[in-house]
């Protein structure tokens, strides 16, 4: 039979003849790989050791940079040391707690709070009660699998990415601000989690859509903090410095104050230049050219790209919605010079403490004899209410809002179809602004030094006023 008469046979035939030259190729250059790749180097690394060994390298002299900066700052401000022993406490400014190893063998883990490509943070109880996070190296973490994946290597990959936190903690021991999360320890071989571990303030994740929902006040503080920061961070003892992972993931609160708590990817340096087109702003919408100064350095970068990114993921979704009438002007001017890039943080700093101001001294022509409108039983609390919602509250269950006076109180009940008696207690915002709950009815009154019911008056038709 032959393959003119078989054309299976003749296919047959190719296809085994293509495979098995297919198989010798591939040992082939497998084997010039071993001969002349690998083996080649006089040093005896390969490629993919050589690149880990430089990308070490690099992060050492990062770390080297800083440490060179804060030296500086320290000889001429007397600060800490940031040659300390990694595994020592550190007396840190305005720090009651100082936690190191020995403190954390009584430290106990109680939950799990989050993780990234780095990093890990877990909660944890002092002996005394109080609360802290533990943040260490993430072993099942992006950075960790593909640094596994290229070289293979657990120890020195663990190293790699441990700089990550060596360098947070001396950015944390320079950088203070109310803006910034407190470093409260560290420790070079941590008992809880093993590897480098630092110990800071504990606060909770920013949460957008839950911020989105929340009073605007509270969604100004956030706003206001952030701006603060940027201006600390812009005139900072280390220089100007970039937060290059921008993210709403980069930022806790404590207690209602935005707090910065990644500073991995913080940069203390401002590029340098040739001409102003190396001095380039990118961002997904916009581009932004700033001068390349005499120096050669593209001054200012630093801080418009923090306060831009400000903007497009704060100030867009926070300050315009449900904001006050009389402060919509000073927020759409802070609005425009921002997303326009047009003023420095200096200004921008001056234009949110405005709208504070402004805030604080009370936001309506009110008319002066609204309050007569309302019966007010002093060192009264009423019980057995019958709640309605209105928004944003500070209570979801009920309408609960932040007032200047009785006066805008009673304004605002007035002007809810439900309401027919409101209280004010001596609890207060963070702009010291009253609390005031409304409510539709309830059943009995009850004495409370602390608290003041005001009930709409009724005609003598029977209809509320």
């Amino acid at each position: 039979m032959t393959f003119s008469k078989n054309p299976f046979c003749a296919f047959f035939f190719v296809a085994l003849l293509f495979l098995t030259l297919t198989f010798v190729l591939k040992k082939w250059h497998f084997g010039l790989r071993g001969t002349f790749g690998d083996a080649a180097r006089p040093d005896g690394l390969t490629p993919e050791r050589d690149r880990l060994h430089q990308q070490l390298k690099e992060r050492q002299q990062e770390l080297e940079l800083l440490y060179i900066t804060s030296d500086n700052v320290q000889s001429s401000e007397g600060f800490i040391d940031p040659h300390l022993a990694i595994n020592e406490s550190v007396r840190l400014e305005n720090t009651e707690l100082v936690i190191g190893c020995q403190e954390l063998n009584v430290v106990k883990a109680v939950d799990f709070l989050g993780s990234g490509y780095t990093k890990t943070v877990l909660k944890a109880v002092l002996p005394q009660g109080s609360f802290v996070a533990l943040k260490s190296v993430n072993h099942q973490g992006t950075d960790m699998r593909l640094c596994m994946e290229d070289f293979k290597d657990h120890q020195s990959c663990h190293e790699l990415i441990s700089f990550k936190l060596r360098k947070e903690i001396v950015l944390l021991q320079r950088l203070q601000h109310t803006n910034i999360v407190q470093l409260k320890g560290h420790c070079q071989d941590s008992p809880v989690v093993g590897g480098i571990t630092t110990v800071l303030e504990q606060g909770m994740p920013l949460q957008m859509i839950q911020l989105l929902q929340s009073p605007w006040e509270e969604r100004f503080r956030v706003c206001l903090g952030l701006v603060r920061l940027l201006h600390y961070l812009s005139y900072s003892p280390l220089g100007s410095v970039a937060l290059l992972d921008f993210q709403p993931r980069q930022f806790i609160t404590v207690s209602g104050e935005l707090k910065l708590t990644d500073l991995d990817d913080a940069s203390i340096e401002e590029p340098g230049c040739v001409e102003d087109s190396d001095c380039l702003l990118q961002f997904p919408l916009r581009n932004f050219t700033l001068r390349c100064s005499p120096s050669r350095i593209c001054e200012g970068l630093n801080e418009m790209r923090n306060l831009y990114n400000a903007y497009r993921y704060f100030f867009t979704y926070l300050l315009p919605h449900q904001a006050p009438l009389l402060l919509k002007p000073l927020l759409e001017k802070i609005m425009n010079s921002t997303g326009d890039l047009k003023q420095s943080i200096n200004e921008t700093l001056v234009d949110f403490e405005e709208v504070l101001r402004v805030y604080k001294s009370g936001l309506e022509n009110l008319p002066p004899l609204i309050s007569r409108d309302y019966a007010v039983l002093k060192g009264m609390r009423s019980v057995g209410n019958m709640e309605y919602r209105c928004w944003p509250s500070y209570n979801q269950q009920g309408c609960v809002l932040s007032v200047h006076s009785t006066r805008e109180a009673a304004l605002i009940c007035n002007s809810h179809l439900q309401c027919t008696s409101f209280s004010l207690s001596k609890e207060r915002t963070w702009t010291g602004r009253l609390l005031a709950s409304f409510r539709s009815g309830f059943s009995h009154l009850v004495p409370d030094v602390n608290s003041a019911v005001y009930m709409r008056k009724v005609k003598a038709s029977g209809a509320v006023l």
